[in-house]
């Protein structure tokens, strides 16, 4: 594993980065999300969770989660390596596909432009949003506590994203570009689609692998492992 290779793979992947709208419709929105049977572990049992919903009435239409197996070590600035395989998996594995897909994690707001939402975007063509819990890199303004509130993320002077509040006087999520859609249209969506702190497809994703997981260590749960 040489890590300036994976390096110079995300830099030539930032340059692929579309970071304009190039969508059609936002009719239906996905959440991509993924969780670990020991997240500390390498290799460890791993299940990938996508949850569609419709944008006008927010609720689920379509879900699915695979199992595999992950076997790269968690390293800061390099999650796309570690969770990528999966979550493709999982997306060549759709019946539907969603018109815009949130990943947890980054886009652009990537020390090297390319985090794992624009990864798994320029590489399915698919348009994509990074919404993370945590900051990665850059700086912001003060953020008000009024839900919609928002400030840009700025990193080597240039904006890399923005910090969104989506529930009043709660924690915001931090939203950039993954593929094919601008900065102000994330955002927008992202608000749309927001009833608590997180947005519901990512929220209803992360749900259902919370409950898969507890199955996992005690009853029977059916899924796919294709």
């Amino acid at each position: 594993m040489d890590l300036k290779i994976l390096e110079k793979l995300q830099v030539e992947c930032a340059k692929k980065v579309i970071k304009m709208d190039i969508l059609t419709k936002t009719e239906t929105i996905g959440g991509i999300d993924i969780t670990f049977e020991n997240p500390k572990e390498n290799p460890t049992r791993a299940w990938a969770c996508i949850v569609i919903i419709e944008t006008s009435t927010l609720k689920p239409v379509y879900h699915k989660v695979i199992e595999d197996i992950v076997d790269f070590p968690y390293i800061s600035t390099f999650l796309a390596f570690r969770e990528l395989p999966l979550m493709l998996k999982l997306y060549k594995s759709l019946e539907i596909k969603p018109d815009v897909i949130f990943i947890d994690g980054q886009g652009i707001s990537h020390p090297r432009g390319c985090g794992i939402a624009s990864h798994f975007g320029v590489i399915t063509g698919a348009v994509t949003v990074g919404v993370a819990k945590k900051k990665l890199c850059g700086k912001h303004a003060p953020l008000a506590e009024k839900c919609g509130s928002y400030s840009y993320l700025i990193y080597n002077d240039e904006i890399v994203g923005a910090v969104v509040r989506t529930k009043e006087k709660v924690k915001p999520v931090y939203v950039s570009i993954g593929h094919k859609i601008s900065l102000d249209t994330a955002i927008k969506i992202v608000l749309k689609t927001s009833i608590y702190r997180i947005p519901e497809p990512l929220r209803l994703a992360h749900n259902l692998l919370k409950g898969i997981r507890k199955t996992y260590y005690g009853c029977k749960v059916i899924i796919n492992k294709n």
